[in-house]
């Protein structure tokens, strides 16, 4: 079984940009795709490209509409991604995907620079997220079926070769007990317009 690729806490940076985004939630080994327009998220962009590709996403506190106000209160855990994929589009935006490395937590701000918002991270709490080791075995043709039933239940169409070759951490960036959740979940919801209870529902 394939290892994750580890990072040491002294790699990572003592100073991180971040992107507050109401509804996006990065994890650790899973990949979220930005549409990038702002001006000073472009430059955010421009500048972590430049230096090590990392930036970490944060949720606001109150659930808002893009672009999140400047000031606007942040949760104290974040998700730093890795820049993986990059695209210079016609009219002017940016086109990434991040891939999730670490959480932190925010120990203070710092000074805007150039717009964006800066904090320094503390890595300590989530060193798990960054060891090396098998991943978590997942239950993951159970979790395909389930997403497979989900879709077709709401009349939304899947793409079945790639939830095929999805592995484990990129079909959900979770524990195994939080997969087998997600699997009830997905399950229970596809099932329930039929009635009665979804087939392998666990009790």
């Amino acid at each position: 079984m394939a290892s994750r690729n580890p990072i040491t806490e002294a790699a990572l940076p003592a100073a991180l940009p971040i992107f507050p985004l109401s509804g996006v939630l990065l994890l650790p080994g899973g990949r979220v795709p930005l549409q990038i327009f702002e001006p000073r998220y472009l430059a955010l962009i421009e500048d972590a490209l430049g230096a090590g590709r990392l930036l970490g996403m944060v949720q606001p506190v109150k659930q808002l509409r893009d672009p999140v106000p400047d000031g606007t209160p942040i949760y104290p855990v974040g998700c730093a991604g890795r820049i993986v994929s990059f695209a210079d589009g016609d009219d002017g935006r940016y086109f990434v995907i991040l891939a999730g490395v670490s959480r932190f937590r925010i120990r203070s701000e710092l000074a805007r620079m150039r717009g964006y918002r800066r904090v320094v991270p503390d890595w300590a709490p989530f060193a798990c997220d960054r060891e090396d080791g098998p991943e978590p075995a997942i239950d993951r043709p159970r979790l395909v079926r389930a997403a497979r039933a989900f879709f077709a239940a709401r009349g939304l169409e899947a793409d079945a070769r790639s939830l095929d070759e999805l592995n484990g951490p990129a079909l959900v960036t979770c524990h195994t007990e939080r997969a087998d959740t997600l699997a009830d979940t997905l399950e229970f919801a596809a099932h329930e317009r039929g009635g009665g209870p979804a087939p392998g529902l666990r009790h």
